[in-house]
């Protein structure tokens, strides 16, 4: 072959090569760009819960598959990694069932978090405040972080690692926000001055979990932290900077649960929607002021006083079809873990709320999601669904039941291990 041929025909290759890779670049950035956007997505009783940012989901979903693909490679390799427990009910419920199951066995496996040693536990690090009220799940997450397999004392074998600093904590200790914002700022240079592995990515591999709105508030003090590292909040809403394909949603349960768990029971149901709470939100003024003297829905303006009997609250749960979850100060609420423990389909009211595992399970499998607009039309809305609809929806709020409990030590398929399994496919989403 000629020199010229030769020259000609490498000329062509790299620049098949280089349009390759323009393209390439191209898609990958056009990917990170939308993901990028903080959007309002349209809620609707029948689609999917669009209540979480789509591109986000999507992006997280294909992180999914593509971690089933890699995990025998970039792991361990062990061979174990598909094997299937028959005890094991993985049903249409989620995005990706096989999926699912197949990456879950891949975080049991592999996944390692290390966590900070630094910071005194009788102050406000290390260790949960409390095991009981509505912040309980950030308690039981700290404790049930280093009651479980996934820690590792050896920083270099971290796919994450977490920084146990809890807001709650100050808060029971009376701190205010401006010095609340000054102990994570403090605390979080010390860390990057001693130890190497911030600045690696700039946090990307980082994450912190706080439950109250007060650690929302006072880590937006902290620009460069709530930017880079995963935020895993109970009140993940996008008007406040929430990022759904970086960040997670924690499910704001309110435990211990006073009464047993209810559902596949929808014969004893006989209310069509129920809602009892404080006015604090511009959405629960309007349910109340519209619904509350209705005759099929149970709505009160305030919460049921213990005086009228024992847990009667609670005990609504039980008769009612329907729960009816409005935000509050916030937009998450303890209400929709409890609809779910009683066997109640809750009804999500929220324009920007990103609910827990969205990108895991179908929320439009055993929940209603409505924008906030809907409330004036709720009980036509309620009353439009089939009888074998809601007979579905009742059967499989049994079935998510044990995603939304917290245990210590933890369980398998519990609330802390879909938080690691959210966790685990975020290792790798972002590297600076």
């Amino acid at each position: 072959m000629s020199a010229s041929k030769f020259q000609q025909q490498s000329m062509l290759t790299l620049r098949g090569s280089l349009l390759s890779l323009a393209i390439l670049t191209f898609v990958s950035l056009t990917y990170l760009s939308l993901n990028s956007l903080h959007s309002s997505i349209s809620f609707s009783a029948q689609s999917s819960p669009t209540a979480s940012s789509a591109s986000g989901k999507q992006i997280i979903q294909l992180v999914q598959r593509e971690t089933v693909a890699s995990a025998g490679q970039e792991e361990s390799g062990n061979a174990e990694v598909g094997r299937s427990d028959g005890d094991d009910e993985i049903t249409d419920l989620y995005h990706y069932p096989e999926v699912f199951k197949l990456n879950y066995a891949a975080m049991e496996e592999n996944f390692k978090v290390y966590i900070y040693p630094d910071g005194d536990p009788k102050t406000f690090y290390q260790t949960p405040r409390k095991l009981t009220g509505k912040y309980a799940s950030e308690g039981y997450f700290f404790q049930n972080i280093r009651e479980s397999k996934f820690r590792t004392e050896d920083p270099d074998q971290a796919h994450l690692f977490f920084i146990p600093i809890s807001c709650h904590k100050m808060r029971g200790k009376g701190t205010s926000y401006e010095n609340m914002t000054i102990i994570v700022q403090n605390y979080l240079d010390g860390l990057i001055a001693k130890y190497p592995y911030w600045n690696r990515t700039l946090g990307a591999d980082h994450f912190f979990v706080t439950c109250h709105d007060v650690g929302v508030r006072a880590t937006e003090g902290v620009p460069f932290l709530v930017k880079n590292a995963i935020r895993a909040v109970c009140s993940p809403s996008y008007d406040v900077g929430f990022i759904p394909h970086k960040d997670i949603a924690l499910p704001q349960v309110l435990q211990p649960f006073a009464l047993p768990a209810g559902g596949n029971d929808a014969e004893n149901r006989t209310t069509l929607g129920f809602w009892a709470g404080h006015r604090n939100s511009r959405i629960r003024v309007i349910l109340a002021r519209v619904w509350e003297n209705d005759t099929e829905l149970d709505i009160s303006n305030n919460r049921i006083s213990r005086a009228t009997g024992h847990l009667v609250y609670q005990k609504r749960f039980y008769k009612t079809k329907f729960c009816i979850c409005p935000g509050g100060s916030q937009v998450n609420s303890a209400r929709i873990t409890d609809s779910i423990h009683y066997g109640c389909v809750p009804v999500i009211l929220s324009n920007y709320y990103d609910l827990p595992f969205n990108d895991i399970i179908d929320w439009s499998k055993f929940a209603i999601v409505l924008k906030e607009k809907d409330v004036y039309q709720l009980k036509q809305i309620l009353k439009d669904i089939p009888d074998e609809k809601f007979l579905e929806l009742n059967k499989n709020v049994a079935k998510v039941q044990k995603h939304f409990q917290w245990n210590s030590p933890p369980i398998k398929y519990d609330a802390f291990h879909m938080v690691m399994y959210d966790l685990w496919l975020r290792r790798h989403v972002i590297r600076y």
